[in-house]
């Protein structure tokens, strides 16, 4: 499938903010099962804008304002062909799947979420990670207004709520908890409608197999529909945006994502 996104976040500041930087993992990369045609990413303000690569392997934009702001808005349209991998996931790695079994705050599991997935019924390693994504699309409630981007797993796991980032972390903080390194993918899923905000999922490494996506909120493995952006051992290494200010007083967002089957132009 051919993925559209367009893809705008505009940040408005009841003063002016001085010091404006903002960090942009909304570059897609290509490896086995994605191929970037296109894709551009422009900062509607006045400033420096640098591309480079992450310690994870992201497309990391730096965008530092060369003056006070009022508002901030960041556009990114592109397409990229994506194929069904059947879940799996290969890419050039930079860092050791043992890696990916330490765990910041975000996905630090408490007592009662350890034991939730030690109930996981024991089988070969995949078998395990699908039980755990079964049960956990069962016990969780989709709800955008349970949880916020600071909301940890363990949290999200008492209140059984939340968006697809919690789905996300508490399937990773249950998996590094078997002894399954797990991480956290940001990226768009293919819909016919807008969102308001970019997807998320999980990637758990299978031995002999590699890494396979995991998206528990919708319980699937990733497939065609699923674009793949930036990874991390959280939502803080893969978030799209992130960024920080002088003065400004209180901050306004307002986020618009269309990702969507592109249609191709006929060359009669």
């Amino acid at each position: 499938m051919r993925i559209r996104v367009d893809h705008a976040t505009t940040y408005g500041y009841e003063r002016p903010a001085d010091g404006v930087i903002q960090a942009l993992r909304v570059q897609p990369r290509d490896h086995e099962g994605q191929r970037v045609a296109n894709w551009r990413v422009d900062v509607e303000a006045d400033g420096v804008l640098r591309a480079r690569q992450d310690a994870f392997g992201n497309w990391l934009h730096l965008f530092a304002a060369d003056q006070p702001l009022t508002s901030l808005t960041v556009r990114v349209v592109g397409e990229v062909e994506v194929r069904d991998m059947s879940g799996v996931v290969r890419t050039a790695e930079p860092f050791a799947p043992g890696v990916f079994l330490r765990a910041p705050p975000l996905t630090l599991p408490d007592p009662a979420l350890q034991a939730w997935a030690a109930e996981t019924p024991p089988g070969p390693v995949l078998d395990r990670l699908h039980g755990l994504m079964a049960r956990l699309h069962e016990r969780l409630s989709f709800d955008t207004q349970a949880t916020t981007v600071a909301t940890a797993a363990s949290e999200a796991f008492t209140h059984a709520a939340g968006v697809c980032q919690d789905y996300a972390h508490i399937f990773i903080a249950s998996a590094r908890s078997l002894g399954i390194p797990a991480r956290y993918v940001s990226g768009h899923l293919a819909r016919t409608d807008a969102q308001e905000a970019a997807h998320a999922w999980a990637e758990a490494f299978v031995p002999d197999l590699g890494w396979v996506a995991f998206d528990a909120a919708n319980r699937v493995c990733a497939g065609e529909t699923h674009l793949r952006v930036a990874v991390g051992l959280d939502y803080l290494d893969a978030a799209p945006m992130r960024g920080a200010r002088r003065g400004g007083g209180q901050e306004t967002l307002s986020v618009a994502v269309h990702a969507r089957e592109a249609r191709l132009q006929r060359q009669d």
